[in-house]
């Protein structure tokens, strides 16, 4: 493991832990009220993040299995494990989160637990994957994203986590309406 892999784990678990540490006393009609129309409640943007790690983490998976050969064979080349974050940029597009929409609504919810349960899982899931690999390999195999570009599976973690934190940010904005 890298320090950087390792910082990404972490931070990972501990955004996520933040955020759901503000949701304590949340009632469900709360967790699943929009604050405006065509807006998600806090239930739909914990649900949206998990969608959208849950694919990446397939699609790493799959190209692990499917090209760690490749990898393997590239592991002595340098790689980077940074990457800026451009969900901040005014230019992103931010329309595409429609991708991932979220399973859980208004009209279909879960609890607050239920939510939790299942992030909290997936989390555990992506750290098995990532510190049982070998960091040189996961840095020499790449996936395409249409507005990053080639990225490593490296940098694919860091931008996941900051895919999260973009929606954790939204999470503490509304629970702070309710308090």
């Amino acid at each position: 493991m890298t320090q950087a892999t390792t910082q990404y784990l972490d931070l990972m678990d501990s955004q996520c832990e933040s955020a759901f540490a503000a949701l304590d006393g949340l009632t469900d009609s709360q967790l699943w009220h929009r604050p405006a129309p065509k807006e998600w409640s806090i239930g739909e943007i914990l649900d949206h993040n998990y969608s959208l790690f849950v694919s990446t983490y397939y699609a790493v998976q799959w190209m692990w299995k499917l090209n760690g050969w490749y990898g393997r064979l590239r592991r002595h080349r340098p790689y980077e494990t940074e990457i800026e974050d451009l969900y901040r940029s005014p230019k992103f597009p931010h329309w595409v989160g429609f991708l991932w929409t979220p399973r859980f609504n208004t009209r279909k919810p879960v609890s607050l637990e239920t939510l939790k349960s299942e992030i909290r899982n997936l989390h555990a899931k992506v750290r098995t994957f990532y510190e049982s690999k070998d960091v040189d390999v996961l840095g020499n195999l790449y996936l395409y994203d249409p507005v990053f570009g080639w990225c490593n599976l490296i940098v694919t973690l860091r931008i996941g986590i900051y895919h999260d934190q973009l929606h954790y940010d939204d999470v503490f904005k509304q629970v702070k309406d309710f308090k």
